[in-house]
């Protein structure tokens, strides 16, 4: 027997879609993804990137702030409470060919879907250096938005990484509570950005530019917390390399922030649905959730090139399962 609705992904997007879907007696699936190291270095594993992100301070209902991972769970717990099924397992294919549609998890169980939303979400690029694993949350995130207000980061010279809009409205949002922005670029100039968000980074006063340049090594240490005497990584720089010279030199800085693109996880879906240039599920309807296939439905990052934010993507989870519950019982399905 198809499954009535199946979600794919894990994150505000899909645990929103899950609890209206549930609501709505559509017996909803969710395939959360697979507890992996691979899962792990691009972001991807269950509770979606907010499972990786300490303090949310800008998520209505939580004046006080809330940690990303108990935020996801609260999310998750309340889809199950409703009667959402979850397994905790990756889809790596499906075929939206045929109806039902189907889809294949890691471990060959095949699944058949009256209706699916993808909400896979988009990984944060990262630069792959081990350091910057290390220190991961500590110091190095891609976040400006959710990370840049915390207290670590207040007062303290940050490095952000890149050279198009995002860096330079990353590094304009964190001059707001950095001492200084070193803006670290492999050009001479910000080429990928507007002229107007460039002149605007480069005409804050916080901001220095590191032209010709890239990161080799985040530096740090092991510090002690205080209350709960837990070992804990501490960022207390980055070696830079000029690319022309070859010279290298040590930014003192308490974060860096990496704005070098999102690569949203669509690979499962083998170029089935339209999606733009930089390779987000387009939307059918800028106004709802439909994509090129009748049926399928996209919620959150995946779908979302603009604004990348957990109340954005909980949003869409929202529209994502009302879409489908009407489109399926308009077809007689619910």
């Amino acid at each position: 027997m198809p499954e009535q609705l199946l979600i794919i992904g894990s994150g505000p997007a899909s645990w929103t879609c899950a609890i209206y879907a549930a609501r709505a007696n559509l017996n909803p699936l969710v395939y959360e993804g697979a507890i992996t190291h691979e899962n792990q270095q691009r972001g991807t594993l269950p509770l979606g990137q907010l499972n990786l992100t300490t303090e949310v301070e800008n998520f209505p209902g939580f004046p006080e702030g809330i940690l990303g991972p108990e935020l996801m769970i609260r999310s998750r717990e309340q889809a199950t409470r409703f009667g959402t099924r979850v397994v905790t397992d990756d889809i790596v294919s499906v075929n939206l060919k045929g109806r039902p549609f189907t889809a294949i998890d890691s471990t060959g169980n095949v699944i058949e879907a009256h209706a699916i939303v993808i909400a896979t979400g988009a990984s944060a690029n990262y630069l792959g250096l081990d350091s910057e694993h290390q220190y991961k949350n500590f110091g190095v995130s891609a976040c400006a938005v959710c990370d840049g207000a915390l207290p670590r980061f207040r007062n303290q010279p940050l490095v952000v990484v890149g050279g198009g809009d995002s860096a330079a409205e990353e590094g304009s949002y964190l001059s707001k509570f950095a001492s200084t922005i070193h803006l670290v670029h492999r050009r001479e100039k910000l080429n990928r950005a507007s002229p107007i968000m460039a002149d605007r980074i480069l005409g804050n006063p916080k901001v220095k530019p590191v032209w010709n340049s890239a990161v080799e090594e985040v530096l740090g240490e092991t510090i002690t917390n205080a209350a709960t005497g837990e070992r804990l990584p501490h960022m207390t720089g980055v070696r830079i390399r000029n690319l022309q010279t070859g010279d290298t030199h040590t930014l003192p800085a308490a974060g860096m922030f990496l704005a070098i693109g999102h690569t949203p996880n669509t690979k499962f879906l083998n170029g089935q649905l339209d999606v733009d240039d930089k390779g987000f599920v387009v939307l059918k309807d800028p106004f709802r959730t439909t994509t090129s296939v009748e049926g399928v439905f996209a919620a959150g990052d995946v779908a979302d090139p603009t604004y990348k934010q957990a109340i954005t993507a909980a949003g869409m989870g929202c529209k994502a399962a009302l879409d489908a519950e009407r489109w399926l019982a308009a077809r007689g399905v619910h």
